[in-house]
């Protein structure tokens, strides 16, 4: 009898495109730019300056938008064992639109991406029950925990702008995406997702597994 692993609690997946539009792949780097724009700009870290007396100018900043409600989840899941569903809902909403802005920026569609609408791409995050899904004291040690995760995305990651630019050169001479170097990419937003879930946006408890599927 073959038991089935249960689903991760954080998934994504993007429709395979047959064909691409050559031109807008060629300019795809300038064509991103207000859509990037509008994504900064949700996600802005608040900042502010300050000059002493002696003239020494002062940066600092709260780290912005995602870097507030990850301290706020933390706080609340420690202290009051809940997980605000706004919260979540906003969190599952900014990770959808930052996904199709990363998928339209690494060529996997062609599509513009809507703030709104999913479109082609396919993210989803499960709402926890903090009290039964939750310990309510690791998530001051996630963030630790992942490390090795994060060394194993910047290899990935690096690995995915190579990729990247195999496909931009594949796309213009064929109008197509390889689709070995297509599940590659995809599977590294996969696993970035993944761990975003585990140490970030604190949705499971369950170790993120080192795999692109």
């Amino acid at each position: 009898m073959v038991t089935e692993t249960p689903l991760y609690r954080a998934r994504l997946d993007v429709d395979y495109p047959e064909e691409l539009d050559r031109v807008t792949s060629f300019f795809r780097i300038i064509w991103i730019i207000p859509i990037a724009i509008i994504w900064g700009l949700v996600n802005a870290a608040e900042s502010w300056t300050v000059v002493t007396e002696t003239g020494q100018t002062i940066t600092r900043s709260s780290g912005g938008i995602t870097a507030g409600l990850f301290l706020a989840t933390v706080l609340m899941i420690v202290f009051r064992e809940r997980y605000p569903r706004w919260w979540f809902d906003f969190s599952r909403e900014f990770a959808r639109f930052g996904a199709r802005v990363g998928a339209y920026l690494f060529l996997l569609t062609d599509e513009y991406p809507s703030t709104e609408d999913e479109q082609s791409v396919h993210l989803e995050l499960d709402y926890p029950d903090v009290k039964q899904d939750l310990n309510r004291w690791l998530p001051l040690v996630k963030w630790f925990l992942a490390i090795p995760h994060y060394l194993a995305l910047i290899v990935l990651f690096v690995g995915a702008v190579i990729a990247w630019i195999v496909a931009w050169f594949a796309i213009l001479f064929t109008g197509k995406y390889p689709r070995g170097v297509f599940d590659y990419v995809v599977g590294v937003g996969r696993w970035a997702l993944r761990v975003q879930a585990y140490a970030f946006l604190l949705l499971t408890d369950d170790y993120p597994p080192f795999s692109l599927r």
